[in-house]
């Protein structure tokens, strides 16, 4: 069986190559994946499965060749970034539905949906899946409008099996993992207090800081201006390519400050302590769903010892998920696994 893999992937950012790992790992074995991807050879090297490009017409070779055509993780459905984000995908399903393909929307987050247009062709693409998996709450509702099947699961990443690594091996603690990113939100008034209030945190423990830009193309100079203002014998910039080091370099870190949605997931999946800096509602979700502390863009406060006293606490005593709480997230999220199975034919539903 040939299945084409559908997302945001080879673009570099590190959340959606992390989902595309966990949709490999989950993937039975005798399925052969094509993924489309922004960067097809650099695909091919680090998964070794078959790619293409994903704007080409190459894509619709693949198509016609393959089986199955999965949506793969994330929030593909929306038009707050693109009004033609919902063009692009949900023409894909189009078509490999109308050609007869098994057609299966995989750990999606649904909206936001700010137009009609792109309401009612969400609607259409999930309405003629095989089979539908979803990771939040909001994503649910539109389902349940609609009156489709679902499943609803933590997102895939809980189980993608981190790999250890030796990279901060020579540091000493406290270490600290930042994860930002560039947002209209993150105005230069709320940057200088995060980045002030971190200077004040690294002087306060001796703290080695380690900048993790989750999509180095657009996250990369940001960290760069962070890394200058901050005491850069002990402070480091890292790029990870590969999903699964990622994982597991934060089991070497003893706080984690992350905008990012997956750099809070992997964080906790691997035990380490987090705080959350709300800029999107899937992240705002997130720290509901987990009791994460962290604030909201608009409620960083003023005064950076604030802040540095806030993530000195939670340095020092913050919450970490317990082992039953990760292995139950982390099971829970082989729903996503479920769904695909059955959707392709290698299970039936109970």
């Amino acid at each position: 069986m040939r299945a084409v893999l559908c997302g945001y992937y080879g673009m570099g950012n590190a959340g959606d190559e992390a989902l595309l790992a966990s949709l490999l790992q989950m993937l039975p074995q005798a399925v052969k994946p094509i993924v489309l991807s922004g960067d097809p050879d650099r695909t091919y090297a680090r998964y070794g499965v078959e790619a293409v490009a994903r704007k080409s017409l190459r894509v619709l070779r693949a198509i016609r060749s393959a089986d199955a055509f999965i949506w793969g993780g994330g929030s593909l459905m929306q038009d707050a970034t693109s009004a033609l984000n919902p063009v692009y995908y949900g023409g894909l399903m189009g078509v490999s539905r109308a050609l007869g393909l098994k057609t299966i929307a995989w750990a999606q987050g649904i909206g936001p949906l700010h137009r009609s247009l792109t309401r009612e062709l969400a609607q259409r693409s999930f309405g003629g899946c095989t089979g539908i998996s979803i990771r939040d709450g909001k994503s649910a509702k539109f389902l349940h409008e609609w009156h489709f099947p679902y499943v609803q699961a933590p997102d895939p990443v809980w189980a993608l099996e981190g790999r250890t690594s030796d990279r901060l091996k020579s540091l000493g603690h406290p270490r600290i993992g930042v994860v930002l990113r560039t947002h209209a939100e993150l105005t230069e008034t709320r940057l200088d207090r995060l980045t002030r209030g971190l200077h004040l945190l690294q002087q306060q423990t001796n703290a080695h800081i380690v900048l993790l830009p989750f999509q180095p193309v657009a996250d990369l100079a940001l960290a760069e201006r962070l890394q200058l203002r901050l005491k850069a014998h002990a402070c480091e910039i890292l790029c990870l390519d590969d999903p699964r080091e990622l994982k597991g370099l934060f089991r070497d870190l003893d706080l984690t400050i992350s905008m990012r949605l997956h750099g809070l997931i992997m964080a906790a999946a691997e035990g380490c302590r987090c705080w959350a800096i709300g800029y999107d509602p899937k992240v705002t979700a997130l720290m509901s769903e987990l009791n994460l502390a962290g604030w909201e863009l608009d409620e960083i406060p003023p005064n950076p010892e604030t802040i540095a006293q806030a993530w000195r606490t939670a340095l020092e005593t913050g919450l970490v998920l317990s082992e039953d709480q990760r292995y139950s997230l982390a099971d829970r999220a082989l729903m996503h696994r479920d769904v695909l199975r059955i959707a392709l034919g290698f299970e039936e539903a109970v």
